[in-house]
């Protein structure tokens, strides 16, 4: 851990701010995240960001060599529905990340799977499961995970010439018309980048087409079917036809509360249908809705 000078010049800095200065290699949040941590001593002692400093004072610091992101097998919970030698189905539950991202180093849909399938033969060249499709974090619901390159690749062809049957049940505010399809061009939204708008110029084609099982006072349960596979698709067609699903902070209008009853976006992968990329065999699976999405429809129902 090399000594520095503080200059009398740098009197009145922030330490995190001279060190991040000092260091280009830096940035603030990363030098922030090593005082945290310990790694940074102001005249022998650890110290917090926020200091002023004076000028003179003996400054070191120290950046430990970076973690390899490799996920680790994790003994998390993990619903299989059915398995072979090329590829698995699975249940995802609602608040479960599909793959390690930032914010999400652990506890993830990859981890388990990591601990839960031995057989995996790789993809890549990494000991990895193959994610064809991802649900959101919030989306419960039925997936197929590649064990290999070949059938990963096969599944990727077969999701692009849309030939997967994907079948989502949701609960949304208000009654749509009893069926209908709801397409348009597809991109992110010009000022709020995190999100998708179906109200562009320019984007990617998006199809997607519903109809009510079951209506309710103020409120439906809707089953949806997808001919396009877009980041939040559902969610945000639905919400654009001005029926947000209940429970959906991001994509509810303004002043439309949704999530008075809903712990979560109300939106379940409820079946999954594709022919098996090594035998041809079709498949077909059915995941029934979880406990909260089941309390929250009884109760829409008891309120009709």
């Amino acid at each position: 851990m090399p000594a520095h000078t503080v200059p009398a010049e740098a009197k009145g800095q922030r330490l995190d701010a001279f060190i991040a200065q000092v260091d280009s290699s830096l940035s603030r949040a990363r030098v922030q995240k090593l005082i945290e941590q310990g790694h940074v001593m102001l005249a022998g002692k650890p110290s917090h960001a926020a200091f002023r400093l004076k000028g003179g004072e003996v400054l070191e610091w120290h950046v430990p060599a970076p973690v390899p992101a490799i996920p680790q097998p994790e003994a998390l919970p993990l619903e299989i529905i059915y398995q072979d030698k090329q590829l698995l189905v699975v249940n995802k539950a609602s608040g479960v990340v599909v793959h390690p991202g930032a914010g999400h180093a652990e506890g993830t849909l990859v981890n388990a799977l990591l601990h839960h399938v031995r057989d995996l033969q790789g993809v890549g060249g990494v000991l990895r499961p193959g994610i064809v499709h991802r649900l959101d974090k919030d989306t419960s619901g039925l997936m197929v995970i590649a064990k290999n390159e070949a059938t990963l690749k096969a599944l990727q062809v077969m999701f692009a010439k849309r030939e997967v049957d994907k079948i989502y049940w949701a609960l949304v505010a208000g009654v749509p018309p009893p069926e209908g399809t709801l397409a348009t061009l597809y991109g992110r939204h010009p000022t709020q980048r995190q999100k998708f708008t179906g109200k562009v110029r320019t984007g990617k084609p998006a199809v997607t087409h519903y109809r009510v099982l079951e209506s309710y006072d103020e409120s439906a349960w809707v089953e949806v079917g997808l001919e396009t596979g877009r980041t939040h698709q559902i969610r945000v067609h639905l919400s654009e036809a001005g029926f947000p699903l209940l429970g959906d902070t991001v994509y509810t209008r303004r002043g439309l509360k949704t999530s008075a009853m809903a712990p979560r976006q109300m939106l379940h992968a409820q079946r999954l249908a594709f022919a098996h990329p090594q035998s041809g065999k079709q498949l077909a699976f059915e995941a029934p809705t979880p406990a909260d999405f089941e309390a929250v429809r009884e109760r829409l129902r008891g309120g009709r």
